[in-house]
């Protein structure tokens, strides 16, 4: 901002004190007190107060200002001041010179500066700190001078008079010049508001004239310009815009009026119109071109620009001010179009690419005058400059043949060449040179191109950079760099990819392949992903204007695919997810029928307009893990559009499957597509999208099953039934191997097993009534185990040994197994599952042991370890041949089947009886059982194949098996039939009688509705045999307390002394030392009970005791209440011995004590009480 348009504050004083040094250094110090800050204004026309942050103004003497000096023109409002200042020197208490010459000074000037419209005025009062006016006297008459100044000059309701206490060395004291400063930022305030007013008032009223004859817009301009300049010069930077943006509106309608009467031409070309800095106020004097009215359009709206420009650079919005810029270049070429041929030749380009370089170095200006860090959004705003300035560069190089009519240079919409009839030149000496040099050219086009992307890299534009990258390497074509260009339209596509820009990366591809062929460059796996990724812009946007081949489309992809498909069969790569084709698949697998395996038909859609050849297409799907099948298919070509495909899977488990991906082998090339998770939008969400795959059981092919011996041994070495079923085919050769973390198999251990076959296949040899039984021993290889030649219809079943380090009562197993028919030699079907094999006991057995002299009671408690029900057939205890002599009773009473449930254990009870005392060899305990589950599907299973059989169909076909399915089901989904079943043997189905069910079906539930258990039972039984060791107990003591009460006396009452003896028997038969004589000391001890009981006598004690012996001890015991009472019980327990075998420590023999008169109780009656009086009657 100039000094011209800075707010004017004068000043008066009486000349000598002017010519003072005090006033100078007044002076000074106030001037060092700028700039004013918050400064508070209300507009009139405008409710919102705004803040003056900073204001400046420039103090000059009254006498320096004249009203015929102020210009006629108003070019702004600050012309003429609006503060006056006079300054009173004299003492606060000097009345008499106040009156007689301080007073006419000030009248003298007041009538001079109140005769100036809209101009305020202040008195100050210079004294002295120590000639101030003393206050606060009661009495005082005289007032002081700045009461007098205030009485005298203050008409209105505005205080103008101040006093201001001054002594060298107080300009830097802030509390000194506070009450000045806010009264020159009031007088400012209010002078301003007044003169801002009248001349809105005056601009409302010239605008209003504006349809009247006589009416001028560059008089209006300038009168309205006035306004813009007087904020401005007050820091209201946004109201001095805001007028310049009205006049910018007014000056577009004139325009569409075409009332160019005001103006010029639309534009006067002057020598260095084109190269001159578009923003420099000193370009041209325009304020004298729009006074004479001879300004021309092209210059009026530069000066229009650039003010609104500088504007917005002191209100920090640079960006916007590019932006501005930008679009005025744009939208004002347009106009100079129209009289292009008037026009020097190349002068908008010259024009444009000068002005566009300007204001680039204008904004770096504003940024470091302002010290503003500049925003992304401004470095993109000069980017889109100077990506202009290249654009104007483009137009020039290719009318001057330094490039090719072609895009990037030349855009479709390209306008033709006009002939200029001017025969001036353009000034801008870099474009003369530029036309002149083709060298040049190109460095220079070079040069502004990385400036613009440096531009746009720093404003994080990728695609305006890559696009600009793009123009460079197209340059590098047509200067015959050919493997510069090579690598950069090879590495752009990179970057157009994540931003979805098909048309510019498919024009980067093409490019890249015909310079690839130009250079005879040996095609490689980058050939081949450029080529791929070529064809997938092709089909994502085959319209695209960018394609380089406006030929016949078909035969370029033909020669590329036939191209691709030639170097494919010599290099191997894989490439993901290509668009060009895609593969659906149905979501429900069928059944091959005749063979093992299943179809799985799949739809191919090829996007291409060629066919493609292929050698083979695959999809893969998993299972459960490790559990993954394949379906594939021999196709050698892949026809435009849609196409239906037919894959097999040789061999596969029943279950649902996950689609996981699609492979087509092009040669050696693997295109693959992901199909786990793939991501689909429904509307406004997003989904992962999984294809599942359904495969249906296959009752007939081989299938192998894991599962625990019916015969198990608590305590031996574990072992797994390894179950191979042939199914339809007859087999050439079987692999199988086992597999399961922690567990090691010894297939060199492993037997075939013989005879009947086990409950788990009880319903495959009733529904396959042919099955044979294979027998033939498998021959060990390393880490499995194979078969060679089985007949179709064969289960064989193998007893595999293993050890293991697991603690997991579940074991994992991984099945792997191959084989080969002998229809079909040449085809391996493999079958990779998991197989799940419970190895922990579904039931659990608690002992207990009962010992007497010469018997043992062992109760044994038999519950389930699972939530499901356990048929017992019958529990039996076996002893050692080795023990002759021990005979073994059962206590239980055999009553047919028992349930273990969940809830209700079973007890069974037996009676060993030895002559030799403690069995040293373990007896084995023997439970057959069988799960609830597993009964009730052989009876169902039973139940088909008859009715079947009675039906006349063939048992073994799918239906049977559904049948089956669907009777389980209904029997899990409701548990209300366990109860009668367990009773009664009555099977109810739940669910009814269904009219639409299958005849045979309902056959099947009424034969199980009215089935009755057998009195026998029937059918296969799981057997566990666990060794049950008898336990040694050396001392086994017998205590009985016997009362010894009068035979003469009916009963026992309570008080009454009883007097006792307690006999304690010892045994040593269930010892360990049965061929010596032990002694052993003893300790007996009577339980007090204080509640019933009082005992008297040698209630403790210590003694020998000896094998077969009895020991007594007398007690007296007193009853303490009546009633049925139980005797006191005696502890017997063994004191430490030493021993050979102790090796001197000692040791506490095992004592169990036996109460024998544990369940007596005894009869105590209350105690009655008989009182006889004699009674004297007198004399007589």
């Amino acid at each position: 901002m100039t000094d011209d348009h800075q707010v004017l504050v004068t000043y008066a004083a009486p000349p000598a004190f002017l010519a003072s040094a005090s006033w100078k250094q007044i002076q000074y110090s106030l001037l060092d007190q700028l700039p004013l800050r918050n400064i508070h204004w209300k507009s009139v026309a405008h409710s919102s107060l705004k803040t003056i942050q900073e204001l400046s103004f420039t103090l000059v003497q009254l006498e320096s200002v004249r009203d015929e000096l102020a210009s006629q023109i108003p070019a702004t409002l600050l012309e003429k001041p609006l503060l006056n200042i006079y300054v009173v020197t004299c003492d606060d208490m000097d009345i008499e010179a106040y009156r007689h010459v301080h007073k006419r000074q000030i009248k003298d000037w007041l009538n001079i500066v109140t005769a100036r419209k809209h101009q305020e005025w202040l008195l100050l009062h210079l004294v002295k700190p120590d000639a101030r006016a003393p206050g606060g006297k009661l009495f005082q008459l005289k007032g002081s001078v700045l009461e007098k100044m205030k009485g005298d000059f203050n008409t209105d309701k505005r205080d103008r008079c101040l006093q201001l206490t001054w002594a060298p060395g107080s300009e830097g004291n802030a509390a000194t010049w506070g009450e000045l400063l806010n009264k020159i930022k009031d007088g400012i305030v209010h002078a301003f508001d007044c003169a801002i007013s009248q001349r809105e008032e005056e601009v409302k009223r010239s605008e209003s004239q504006r349809q009247m004859p006589g009416w001028n817009f560059c008089t209006f301009f300038i009168l309205k310009e006035s306004l813009s300049n007087s904020f401005e010069g007050m820091n209201l930077f946004e109201e001095a815009l805001q007028h310049y943006n009205e006049l910018e509106q007014l000056f577009a309608h004139v325009l569409k009026e075409k009332n160019l009467s005001w103006f010029g031409s639309l534009i006067t070309p002057e020598p260095t119109d084109d190269s001159s800095a578009l923003l420099s106020m000193r370009r041209k004097p325009y304020r004298d071109l729009i006074l004479a009215n001879s300004i021309s359009v092209f210059d009026l709206r530069i000066y229009l620009l650039a003010r609104r420009c500088e504007l917005l650079s002191k209100l920090c919005r640079i960006t916007e001010a590019a932006r501005e810029i930008f679009t005025f270049l744009l939208d004002f070429s347009k106009q100079l179009r129209l009289v292009e041929t008037s026009l020097p030749k190349f002068f908008i380009e010259s024009w444009i690419y000068s002005s566009a370089l300007n204001a680039v170095e204008q904004c770096d200006e504003w940024s470091s005058t302002y010290k503003l860090e500049e925003s992304p959004t401004c470095f993109a705003a000069k980017g889109e400059l100077l990506e202009l300035a290249q654009n104007q560069l483009n137009v020039i190089g290719v009318r001057v043949n330094h490039l090719p009519p072609v895009a990037p240079f030349k855009p479709n919409s390209a306008r033709q060449d006009i002939q200029s009839k001017s025969q001036d030149q353009i000034s801008n000496t870099d474009i003369q040179q530029a036309i002149e040099n083709k060298e040049f050219f190109f460095d220079l086009y070079i040069r502004i191109t990385n400036r613009a992307i440096e531009m746009y890299a720093k404003a994080k534009r990728r695609k305006f950079a890559l696009r600009l990258h793009e123009s460079l390497a197209a340059l590098d074509v047509h200067r015959g760099h050919f493997t510069s260009a090579l690598g950069t339209y090879s590495s752009l596509p990179a970057h157009y990819a994540p931003h979805m820009w098909s048309s510019l990366e498919s024009f980067s591809l093409s490019r890249a392949l015909d310079i690839h062929d130009g250079l005879q460059k040996e095609k490689n796996v980058e050939w081949i992903h450029i080529l791929l990724a070529f064809l997938k812009t092709f089909v994502e946007c085959p319209e695209t204007d960018f394609l380089l081949h406006k030929g016949d489309r078909l035969e370029y992809i033909s020669r590329l695919v036939s191209t691709l498909n030639g170097v494919a069969s010599e290099l191997e790569t894989a490439h993901p997810d290509h668009p060009a084709i895609s593969i659906k698949t149905t979501n429900e697998a069928r059944l091959a029928e005749t063979m093992d395996g299943y179809y799985l038909d799949a739809t191919i859609y090829n996007r291409l307009p060629c066919t493609v050849p292929i050698d083979g297409i695959s999809a893969y799907a998993s299972g459960r893990d490790p559990e993954a099948i394949t379906f594939s298919a021999n196709v050698c070509e892949v026809v435009p559009g849609k196409s239906t495909v037919t894959l097999f899977c040789p061999a596969a488990r029943s279950g649902t499957y996950i689609l996981d991906s699609c492979h087509i082998n092009l040669a050696r090339l693997k295109l693959y597509w992901s199909c786990k998770n793939k991501v689909c939008k429904v509307g406004r969400h997003v989904q992962s999208k999984t294809t599942l795959i359904y495969v249906p059981a296959d009752t007939l092919a081989l299938d192998v099953q894991l599962r625990e011996p019916d015969r198990i041994r608590v305590g031996s070495s574990p072992s797994l039934l390894v179950n191979v079923s042939t199914g339809r085919n007859d087999i050439s050769e079987i692999t199988l191997r086992l597999s399961a973390t922690g567990v090691h198999f010894q297939y060199s251990d492993a037997t075939t097993v013989e005879g009947l076959l086990l409950i788990s296949f009880t319903m495959v040899i009733q529904i396959f009534r042919m099955i044979l039984v294979g027998e033939a021993p498998p021959q060990v290889i390393d880490g499995g185990v194979t078969y060679s030649n089985l007949q179709s219809n064969t289960l064989t079943v193998l007893k595999l040994p293993y050890t293991e380090n697991s603690a997991f009562h579940v074991l994992k197993v991984l099945v792997d197994l191959s084989y080969t028919t002998t229809s079909e030699p040449d085809t391996v079907r493999s079958l990779h599952t998991t197989r799940v094999v419970n190895t922990s006991l579904p039931i659990s057995v608690n002992v207990q042991d009962y010992f007497r002299e010469k018997s043992l009671f062992s109760k044994f408690t038999v519950s389930t370890a699972t939530h499901q029900h356990v048929r017992i057939a019958s529990v039996r205890l076996e002893a050692p041949e080795s023990a002759s002599d021990l005979k073994i009773t059962s206590a239980s009473i055999s009553c047919g089947l028992m349930t273990v449930r969940p809830s209700q254990p079973l007890h069974f009870l037996f009676r060993l009886d030895s002559d030799n005392g403690s069995v040293r060899e373990p007896l084995v305990l023997v439970v057959q059982f069988r799960m609830l589950r597993e009964e009730v599907e052989d009876i169902i299973a039973n139940t088909v194949v008859n009715v079947l059989k009675e039906a006349e169909s063939v048992p073994g076909n799918h239906d049977s098996v559904n049948m089956i399915d669907q009777l389980i089901a209904a029997l899990e989904k409701d548990a209300n039939w366990v109860e009668l079943y367990e009773l009664t043997g009555e099977l109810i189905v739940p669910g009814g009688n269904n009219k639409e069910e299958d005849k045979a079906l309902q056959k099947v539930k009424k034969v199980l509705a009215t089935r009755k258990h057998p009195s026998e039972p029937e059918g296969s039984w799981r057997e566990m045999r666990i060794p049950v060791d008898i336990p040694q107990m050396e001392i086994i003591a017998s205590t009985c307390i016997s009362l010894k009460t009068d035979p003469d006396k009916p009963g026992l009452y309570a008080g009454q002394p009883v007097p006792a003896c307690v006999s304690i028997h010892t045994s040593f038969h269930w010892g360990s030392n049965q061929d010596e004589d032990p002694q052993y000391r003893l300790r007996f001890d009577v339980e007090e009970s204080i509640k019933d009981w009082l005992i008297s006598g040698r209630k403790r004690g210590d003694f020998v005791a000896k094998d077969g012996e009895t020991q007594e001890i007398p007690l007296t015991l007193i009853a303490l209440h009546h009633g049925e009472l139980a005797l006191p019980k005696v502890v017997v327990t063994a004191l430490p011995v030493t021993t050979e075998t102790s090796m001197g420590r000692q040791i506490i023999p095992s004592t169990d004590t036996n109460q024998v008169h544990g369940a007596q109780k005894v009869l105590v009656l209350p105690r009655g009480g008989k009182t006889t009086f004699v009674v004297g009657m007198g004399a007589g």
